[in-house]
């Protein structure tokens, strides 16, 4: 019986939230049925064959014409529906839990609350999905964490240039640009700026200019606070992206995964190495350029990971940081987080 009340509140509803409908029907021959205190049933008619039909019905029978269809896995049943060309739209929908019965009638939302002794009845406005736009463009902030691979390994301790993982950061200033592609597979492309900090573990060695190489020298002679490298590089991507919430209609974000190749020019590198005097001082800090020894380009695969809003990043350098026979042979790696 109570879906019934709401059916006959929810026509008064679906009447107002569709207005112009309404408006184009006036002018046509209505019948209103009044029962009880206040309910009322308005029904329009055309046509003479019509009117014929509807005077050997009964309301029972009029209420089984609508064929009311229940979802058995959301609880949702549709009351009023239009089909059309572009195919069916629902216009009132019914969700009836154990203490709570939710009708939504166009741009509309009433919430019947039968939990306490008494019942509350709220009004809300349902929220209306903007259509996503075919492109777009982002502005993001890639935060990380900075290591490299030798021979497939990372370095161990006793390396002069094994890396802290605190500290040496990773810091990547990206515009961005996305290509929808399908319902929830996109195509993003940019270009940015990376800053590389490998923090060495060993702070008493420094990287130093070679003749021919970079050379890590142990200082003896002070006493080293900090060591790292660092390098930057002006960096092109792109990414094939898919959002599987977005392959829903809801226009949600969710799980999505994007990998990708880059590349990049070397805009700076050197090192730092902050000591203090063995017989005591404040710090002093010695830079070098160490970026003679760089590799002037940079190239390699990313790939991210992410649920809603929250994504995780990772890139791999396919070629070392250093020039052959320059340097040691490593291969960057980062993780981090994109903002």
């Amino acid at each position: 019986m109570k879906k019934y009340m709401l059916l006959i509140c929810m026509l008064a509803l679906a009447q107002f939230a569709f207005g112009s409908t309404s408006s184009q029907l006036a002018e046509k021959d209505s019948i209103i049925v009044e029962f009880g205190k206040s309910g009322k049933i308005v029904l329009i008619v055309d046509n003479k064959e019509d009117f014929e039909k509807l005077k050997n019905m009964n309301v029972n029978q009029i209420i089984r014409e609508l064929d009311l269809q229940l979802n058995e896995e959301t609880g949702e049943f549709t009351v009023v529906e239009i089909k059309g060309k572009g195919g069916t739209k629902e216009i009132v929908t019914v969700y009836e839990g154990s203490h709570e019965t939710e009708v939504t009638v166009g741009g509309l939302r009433v919430i019947v609350d039968e939990s306490g002794h008494n019942t509350k009845v709220r009004v809300e406005s349902k929220k209306k999905n903007k259509p996503e736009p075919n492109f777009r463009t982002y502005f993001n902030l890639d935060l990380g964490i900075n290591n490299y691979l030798e021979n497939g390994r990372f370095p161990t301790s006793d390396q002069p240039y094994s890396v802290r993982g605190w500290g040496s950061w990773n810091v990547g200033l990206n515009w961005m640009a996305s290509q929808k592609i399908s319902k929830g597979f996109y195509w993003d492309f940019g270009l940015g700026v990376q800053w590389y900090n490998f923090k060495f573990e060993n702070r008493d060695f420094q990287a130093v200019r070679g003749d021919d190489q970079i050379d890590f020298i142990q200082r003896t002679d002070v006493n080293g606070f900090k060591s790292k490298i660092s390098a930057s590089y002006l960096t092109a991507q792109t990414l094939l992206k898919v959002d599987f919430g977005k392959m829903r209609d809801d226009g949600r974000k969710g799980f999505h995964l994007a990998a990708g190749p880059y590349v990049g020019y070397r805009l700076g590198g050197r090192s730092k190495f902050v000591y203090r005097e063995l017989e005591g001082s404040g710090r002093r800090k010695d830079h070098q350029n160490t970026g003679i020894y760089l590799n002037n380009f940079r190239y390699g695969l990313r790939g991210e990971i992410g649920i809603r809003r929250l994504t995780f990043f990772s890139t791999y350098d396919l070629n070392t940081l250093f020039q052959d026979g320059r340097g040691p042979e490593l291969n960057p790696i980062t993780f981090g987080i994109v903002f």
